[in-house]
């Protein structure tokens, strides 16, 4: 039998877990009180959004019913914003459980990406421009504040 490698225990100085404690900085789409919505720095198309909770989760199978309640209404507000921002209709939702499934990040997440299967980059290769992820970020968070 293998050996599986996977993270099982919160990790409190992961990416996300230093953003929550706003020790590194990011592109807020939107936050609510359970939940927060950034740009992916590392996108695989353009307009990559990843929701997270604000609790401490490796994975779905820790996350409390309303902390994921949340990060699915704000997901579907992300991809709302999406589709009038970017003018499309297909919107990729992603989630990974465990390093096997590709999880790189052990903080619960949901990739939110406007793009076809077919078009999708590979995942980490490429920094964004901080720029154009601040300008998007603002447009996404104005279709959500308008609605």
């Amino acid at each position: 039998m293998t050996e599986l490698n996977q993270q099982t225990t919160y990790d409190d100085n992961n990416i996300f877990a230093k953003m929550l404690n706003g020790d590194i900085p990011y592109h807020k789409v939107y936050e609510d009180d359970k939940s927060l919505a950034f740009m992916d720095i590392m996108p695989q198309a353009e307009g990559h959004v990843l929701v997270i909770p604000k609790q401490k989760a490796v994975d779905l199978a820790d996350l409390e019913p309303e902390y994921a309640a949340a990060v699915l209404m704000t997901s579907k507000k992300v991809m709302q914003a999406q589709r009038q921002v970017f003018e499309r209709e297909g919107i990729i939702q992603m989630q990974l459980n465990g390093a096997q499934a590709g999880q790189t990040v052990f903080h619960y997440h949901i990739h939110l990406i406007p793009s076809s299967i077919h078009e999708l980059g590979r995942h980490a290769a490429v920094m964004a421009d901080q720029e154009q992820l601040a300008n998007l970020a603002k447009q996404l968070a104005a279709v959500i504040d308008a609605e």
